[in-house]
């Protein structure tokens, strides 16, 4: 079976180890999302695709679900003790070798699908982990700061800011002139099933949505397309994505995100077992929809999950 993942953070690398246990033979290919990729200390740091490898590969720090296990962070503090920030973005000693061979190569003039695959070589995630694009799109938010309208960086808002502030807009800047990395509508073309795990669906999902040429694949791949809701209760199970569903003036409900996909692109959508209530407002939009529990507690839970979005596609291919 090839299974095609659209991936952001946490959410995305938690399901994927669920859906290797699930499925340990399957052909899994990972577009991971590189809007939230930012330059820092003159480096080319990519939070969602590291956070993929590092969960998948073994060396994710369980607790936090980013950055590497048994992190120090002595550079982080020598590097403020010369003023040097910023002070918000915590990489530790670990995590800079690898935004540091990263940026090498990218120097060298290799692009980040290359980069990427032999960064993967080391920690062997047993997926296929391709960036979305390896062109540069930099998910920024609009937000007013003391009287102030400006755009910041998505980690800038997420990390600094803490979401603090309510999200006026959530731009993939660079996105429109951008195009799918090698292997990306190849893999779409090729897959047998196209899950949207729980990550977030405006700033990774949506941006990889954005580049153009994949939602297009996507939708007009003939194969099941499923996704999982990443609001539980009417409340992201973790992060803020509440905040920046708002600024695209979606509602922070199962069914609103699921609707906000469209039936053009979801042939269907599971919900957790709280919000069973949906179903039918879902199923109503034109996509089949099940509730089943959600809630990634462990890895057999997750595992589980992926089981239930793989029983759902074959219902769908099925109909």
């Amino acid at each position: 079976m090839r299974i095609v993942v659209l991936a952001g953070g946490i959410g995305g690398a938690r399901f994927l180890r669920g859906l290797k246990q699930a499925v340990p033979d399957a052909d899994v290919t990972v577009i991971g999302n590189t809007g939230d990729d930012i330059h820092l200390f003159g480096l080319k740091v990519c939070p969602d695709l590291d956070t993929v490898m590092y969960t998948l590969g073994g060396g994710i720090d369980e607790e936090q679900g980013w950055g590497r296990a048994e992190e120090t962070f002595h550079l982080k503090e020598e590097l403020a003790a010369y003023g040097v920030g910023p002070d918000w973005f915590g990489l530790g000693d670990r995590d800079f070798a690898t935004h540091i061979v990263r940026t090498q190569m990218l120097g060298a003039g290799y692009p980040l699908s290359a980069v990427t695959e032999a960064l993967c070589d080391r920690w062997k995630p047993g997926v296929k982990l391709i960036p979305m694009t390896d062109d540069r799109v930099e998910t920024h938010v609009a937000v007013e700061i003391e009287g102030e309208r400006k755009a910041v960086h998505f980690q800038e808002y997420w990390v600094r800011l803490r979401a603090g502030v309510p999200a006026e807009a959530v731009v993939p800047v660079g996105a429109e002139q951008s195009k799918p990395a090698p292997g990306v509508l190849e893999a779409i073309a090729e897959a047998d099933v196209i899950l949207f795990p729980p990550s977030n669906p405006v700033v990774s999902v949506g941006t990889i949505l954005a580049v153009p040429g994949i939602r297009e694949a996507i939708a007009d791949a003939g194969v099941p397309v499923v996704g999982l809701s990443p609001i539980v209760g009417d409340a992201p199970v973790r992060g803020m994505a509440d905040k920046v569903l708002a600024a695209v003036g979606v509602e922070s409900t199962a069914a609103a995100v699921a609707e906000h996909y469209g039936s053009g692109l979801l042939d269907g959508w599971l919900v957790d077992s709280v919000d069973a209530g949906s179903v039918a407002r879902v199923e109503a939009a034109g996509i089949r929809c099940r509730a089943v529990p959600l809630m990634m507690t462990d890895l057999d839970a997750a595992a589980q999950m992926a089981r239930e979005a793989l029983a759902l596609a074959e219902e769908v291919r099925g109909a």
